[in-house]
């Protein structure tokens, strides 16, 4: 009887002990009903960003240098939304299928406008940069919402501050799902004008980049303006794509480097600068036979002409590049002076253009270095220790062809807040360099070299220039054993009334009469003919 009485009370207690969880299960499931149920009804906004405008970058003319072309970017919230309709209208559509799975409000780029409604929203935002963007290397790009190079980069603060942006807001529940039928709040960005205005000029810029594309494999290209110094075109040559940074990153060509501001072995135009030192002291009746080599002190120097050009003057000595009437010049005028003359030119100095774009000083050699007498003799046709970058040698043929009154090169002209008029634009500032008569004599020998030459290929019969080239020796040698030369030329046209200075140079290229010549005579045409249709 007691082992009985002992059972009953286990079960009883067995049962009371299952009914009391029973009771505890059931409390917690009304109370995390309860929990859940309010989270449910809690509401929230979720707000969905795309992208908007920033500030633009504009040419001289006011023309957009970015955000020059529309895209169209579209909000979707899954399920609502129809998938198969979206899918087709999506420019990645293996991507859109990826986000529509996960089930939350994502945007897409769509190639053909979707039409609207609560579960889906359409926007057209521009594009910063254009597939086949010009003057890549004066704009530069921008990684994570701020500028790296370039005029990104050197107005980043100004360009980030005049952005805006599209939006659209959902009313979503505790769980952070969209509520349909509570209505959408969207945001559409208004039109941004402002921006920072340049000297470019893209009708000259896009000239430039076609006349040399497929023809200099490393190089540069800069047009100016020979009264203002306004770079009007700037060109680095290999190209690259923001949209291919990484390509560009790993190229052994380096594209992304602004080879306008790089300094190079300069080469022949630099006798543009022993001459002008020459003139100054009167020696502009100079005469002198080559005879294809000169000794220097038990070191030969040779002449492109080894046969020797003869009896030259000055004119004669420019037209022919002759080396050795410059090595002997160099010899009877002041040593001091020439590299002062060189100094004032812009060589060893560097060019200025905006924070991040800054050209190289190059490497002007110091009186002490001169003073040996090889040493000289290879700088005064332009060789040695001597470099110096594109920007320089134009500007050193702005002076020439502005009769000796050398501006300083800028590519910023001011800041436009509504983009019509612009704000804090600087006057043109001028150097003295040279007296207005050396400066003629000068241009003089540069219009003889291209027009009294029956070689040189920048001469044209549809508009007279004045040119110098160069093929610069470098002391490296490619895999058959052959030096590379830097080609160079550098003029300015039209000759009667010179406008524009033309640098060109090509990176290994060969010859300057080969590789730049032909390049400087295309873009002083198409130049010349743009003006004629204006």
């Amino acid at each position: 009887m007691r082992r009985k009485a002992e059972t009953g009370i286990m079960l009883a207690g067995g049962f009371f002990a299952f009914i009391f969880v029973i009771l505890i299960i059931r409390y917690f499931l009304l109370v995390s009903d309860s929990r859940y149920a309010r989270m449910a009804g809690q509401q929230s906004t979720l707000t969905i960003t795309v992208d908007g405008s920033e500030g633009n970058i504009y040419d001289r003319n006011m023309t957009l240098l970015v955000n020059n072309s529309t895209a169209l970017k579209a909000v979707a919230v899954p399920q609502p939304a129809d998938y198969d309709t979206l899918y087709e209208k999506a420019e990645d559509k293996e991507l859109f299928s990826e986000l529509y799975a996960e089930g939350a409000p994502f945007v897409f780029d769509c190639h053909t406008k979707a039409e609207e409604s609560e579960a889906v929203t359409v926007f057209r935002v521009p594009v910063r940069y254009g597939i086949n963007q010009i003057a890549q290397h004066v704009i530069g790009y921008t990684s994570q919402g701020k500028g790296v190079a370039g005029i990104e980069y050197a107005y980043d603060s100004i360009l980030r501050s005049k952005n805006s942006e599209n939006s659209v807001s959902y009313t979503v529940d505790g769980f952070g799902r969209v509520l349909i039928g509570d209505g959408k709040e969207v945001k559409r960005s208004g039109i941004v004008c402002g921006g920072v205005v340049t000297t470019i000029d893209s009708a000259i810029q896009r000239i430039c980049e076609n006349s040399c594309e497929g023809k200099i494999e490393k190089g540069a290209v800069i047009v100016a303006d020979i009264s203002t110094g306004d770079i009007l075109a700037l060109a680095s040559f290999p190209d690259y794509s923001v949209y291919e940074l990484e390509k560009a990153i790993k190229s052994e060509d380096s594209p992304l480097i602004n080879r306008a501001l790089y300094s190079y072995s300069t080469g022949s135009a630099f006798k543009l600068v022993t001459a002008c030192e020459a003139l100054k002291e009167g020696l502009g009746d100079y005469k002198y036979e080559c005879t294809g080599s000169v000794d220097i002190n038990g070191k030969i120097f040779n002449c492109h002409n080894r046969d020797g050009h003869g009896i030259q003057n000055m004119t004669q000595a420019m037209v022919n590049s002759c080396n050795t009437y410059f090595i002997s010049l160099s010899r009877i005028i002041s040593l001091s002076e020439l590299r002062n003359t060189a100094f004032s030119l812009g060589f060893g100095r560097e060019i200025h253009l905006c924070s991040g774009m800054t050209a190289s000083a190059g490497v002007l050699p110091t009186a002490e270095e001169l003073m040996i007498p090889a040493e000289l003799a290879n700088f005064s046709f332009g060789q040695g220790k001597l470099t110096s970058t594109p920007l320089q040698v134009l500007q050193m043929t702005c002076a020439i062809a502005n009769g000796g009154k050398m501006p300083v090169l800028r590519i910023i002209k001011g800041i436009s807040e509504d983009g019509v008029t612009v704000t804090n634009e600087k006057a043109p500032q001028l150097a003295y360099t040279m007296e207005e008569e050396t400066a003629h004599q000068l241009a003089q020998m540069m219009i003889s070299a291209v027009e009294e030459s029956e070689s040189s290929n920048a001469k044209s019969d549809k508009v007279k220039s004045g040119a110098k080239t160069s093929t610069a020796q470098t002391g490296r040698f490619d895999e058959n054993g052959e030096e590379l030369c830097n080609g160079w030329i550098t003029g300015f046209f039209p000759a009667e009334s010179p406008e524009y200075a033309v640098t060109v140079l090509a990176e290994d290229g060969g010859y300057g009469n080969e590789a730049s010549a032909p390049l400087f005579r295309d873009i002083a045409e198409k130049i010349t003919k743009l003006e004629e249709n204006h």
